[in-house]
């Protein structure tokens, strides 16, 4: 098999047409969600007194040689297949998470889960990658009836609403954050930017007086009470404090066995304890790496639908990371968020897989499309005429 740069066919003309970097980037980030899926999977399965076991990390394994093939597949698909697929994805999503209120499982008060046997899908997972294509898709278009930042919004509010009613806060607040990278690297005018923080702040104000007995409540009163520290998060930074720089060693942790969801939402302590600060600074510099050359990339695309769905799709990946990570180490309350090709799970690992495929087609180089110079943050400039 020929990977020459003058063979400009198949799998050569992939592998020469995308960001090769984000691609390896990626692929080393799913390496190190296996290994931690080792580390983890005995806390999960096990207790500091009961013997645990490896089945989490061998599904996790069979996770991610599907998720291989669903980012190959996804990142060699043509703008107009992108969208089909996007537009697609986002509706098998919303009812999804309508047959979640109805016959989902029920885990701490939210429904989130439909329950297939062999995996436990979560629909809202599906919502990010989906609703970023069809919005950069919308934005992009020509001879709108609708305000086109109007119409994103008429598509993402159904989905804000069932999230809220499963209740899924993380999951709301991220996809509300994408619409809002989206519009900016749309380019409205800033003042709206600011209206748009505003308005997201005062409905978490107004969530957090209006459901005192809520989870968000819980979390929210825990992060901003010094004299209080949230379990998990102790725990975790326990676990950080006890790895120090170079960790205790694979499989050495001990402060693990004793975190609730170690494996999946706080698998960034599971890295600090046992590898320490070191890996901790790998993962972080590698969702950076990711981030910023995705952002490069589309702001480099002469399309304008491919600069807003490569720049709104790597924002929801990193804005991801960021919130996990930061839940970890105390900088952020709880939000039960995954990170992002690490955290154990089928849902997460697919969804994600399909955001970075999207993202790796949509910048890929092509002869009609191409790139033009100029810096990252010119998206963010004046808006285009409508």
């Amino acid at each position: 098999m020929s990977l020459s740069r003058d063979d400009r066919s198949g799998l050569s003309a992939w592998w020469w047409t995308i960001d090769r970097v984000a691609l390896i980037s990626i692929t080393t980030l799913i390496a190190i969600g296996l290994v931690l899926a080792f580390a983890a999977s005995p806390a999960a399965t096990g207790g500091p007194l009961a013997t645990g076991d490896f089945r989490f990390a061998a599904k996790q394994i069979a996770f991610a040689a599907i998720a291989g093939i669903i980012l190959v597949g996804s990142s060699q698909l043509s703008l107009r297949a992108v969208k089909i697929a996007a537009a697609s994805l986002y509706a098998l999503a919303m009812l999804g998470a309508v047959l979640v209120l109805f016959g989902g499982s029920e885990v701490l008060g939210a429904k989130r889960w439909l329950d297939l046997g062999w995996i436990s899908l979560q629909p809202s997972e599906f919502l990010k990658p989906g609703f970023a294509v069809v919005a950069a898709a919308v934005l992009a278009g020509k001879n709108a009836k609708l305000s086109r930042p109007l119409t994103t919004f008429l598509l993402v509010a159904p989905a804000l609403i069932l999230l809220v009613l499963e209740p899924d806060d993380g999951q709301t607040a991220l996809l509300l954050a994408l619409w809002g990278a989206l519009l900016f690297f749309y380019g409205i005018e800033l003042w709206w930017v600011g209206l748009f923080s505003a308005a997201s702040l005062g409905l978490g104000a107004l969530a957090f007086f209006l459901f005192p007995h809520s989870h968000l409540h819980h979390r929210l009163e825990q992060y901003f009470d010094p004299g209080k520290t949230g379990y998990q998060t102790g725990l975790a930074l326990k676990a950080f404090a006890h790895g120090g720089i170079a960790g205790v060693g694979p499989g050495a942790g001990t402060v693990k066995y004793h975190i609730p969801e170690a494996h999946s939402d706080f698998i960034f302590a599971v890295a600090g304890e046992e590898f320490g600060l070191a890996l901790c600074a790998v993962i972080a510099v590698l969702f950076c790496t990711l981030g910023v050359r995705l952002l490069s990339r589309s702001a480099r695309m002469n399309d304008r639908f491919c600069e807003l769905a490569g720049a709104g799709l790597a924002s929801v990946v990193a804005l991801q990371a960021f919130i996990n990570m930061g839940v970890a180490v105390s900088l952020l309350p709880a939000k039960g968020m995954t990170l992002p090709f690490i955290s154990y799970g089928g849902s997460s690992l697919f969804a994600v897989a399909l955001t970075m495929g999207f993202a790796l087609a949509v910048t890929r180089q092509r002869p009609k499309v191409g790139e033009r110079p100029h810096g990252v943050f010119a998206l963010a400039g004046e808006a285009r005429p409508a």
